[in-house]
């Protein structure tokens, strides 16, 4: 495995401590050290964008100290840093992916509203960190649909039969493999299809379901070839389902252990990263830990 750190953003709040162990177990999965970072807010009058020219002392900082006690008898499970940064936390967090293999945070943080499913903190790291982003949601979320059909670890991914995102399948068979997990593939496709006859008037298409549902299982399952070649271990299904993907993705999220999402790639006409409505969606309502990959880099 990479010897890039797994890292875990720590803020003293519980939904920080609960994506702590989550990344203790992850970097222990990878062979991987873990790197604890807390970032420090800038005062009111400060800037909140930029890095001050050398970090300050971890000695003395009150949510390192915490960290680092809850962690003394588990040093041996895998090599810990501790780093203290000051900053304001959304510019702060997303650089710190550039050098790791692994971001994870909480799905709030302190000073978040109460009402928030996600902080901002999240949303900027899952929308501009170069490394995949993990964002563990506080526990209890209610999530519609029935439970999965089979007893067992289960990582679940979404995938676009349209324009499927390789840096994603290969993060989720990988974590599928470390996990000794099932992957739950979902590509949903638009149903039903409507099509305009005249102002106003919407008429159904000559469409059979089945055939498009057929095309986008067969479009998914050669897709996943290469992957299963890759990870013969990993036990992949495939599942083609009409209508909204995020909905989708939620309901399977229920009892889950991870939902891999991929982030959108930039185009030529929007060169400012995003994340994607489906991703978006799924960050703010699945009841498991959620992955978000950031696309390959384009070539040249």
């Amino acid at each position: 495995m990479s010897t890039a750190p797994v890292i875990a953003a720590v803020d003293g709040s519980d939904d920080s401590l609960r994506a702590l162990e989550w990344a203790v177990d992850a970097a222990r999965r990878r062979a991987a050290p873990l790197r604890v970072v807390h970032v420090r807010q800038y005062a009111a009058w400060g800037q909140a964008d930029v890095l001050v020219a050398a970090p300050p002392q971890v000695e003395g900082d009150p949510v390192l100290d915490d960290v680092h006690a809850r962690l003394a008898d588990r040093s041996a499970e895998t090599a810990v840093e501790y780093v203290a940064l000051e900053g304001g936390p959304g510019a702060v967090l997303p650089e710190l992916g550039a050098d790791a293999q692994l971001l994870v945070l909480g799905s709030r943080g302190r000073g978040g509203f109460a009402s928030l499913l996600l902080g901002s903190n999240g949303l900027a790291a899952a929308r501009d960190a170069e490394c995949p982003v993990v964002v563990v949601p506080r526990p209890g979320r209610q999530v519609h649909g029935e439970g999965p059909a089979e007893p067992g670890p289960r990582v679940v991914v979404g995938l676009h039969a349209d324009s499927p995102d390789e840096a994603t399948l290969a993060f989720a068979f990988t974590e599928a493999a470390l996990r000794g997990a099932r992957l739950q593939v979902i590509a949903a496709y638009p149903w039903p299809v409507q099509t305009w006859s005249a102002p106003g008037q919407l008429v159904p298409p000559q469409i059979d379901q089945s055939a498009v549902e057929n095309e986008t299982r067969a479009l998914a399952e050669g897709f996943l070839a290469p992957h299963r070649e890759r990870h013969p271990e990993v036990r992949a299904d495939a599942e083609a389902l009409p209508g909204d993907a995020a909905g989708h993705l939620v309901a399977a999220s229920k009892d889950a252990e991870l939902v891999v999402v991929g982030r959108h790639r930039r185009r030529l006409l929007a060169p400012a990263r995003m994340m994607g409505s489906v991703t978006q969606a799924v960050l703010l309502h699945a009841a498991s830990p959620i992955a978000v990959v950031p696309p390959v880099p384009p070539e040249g």
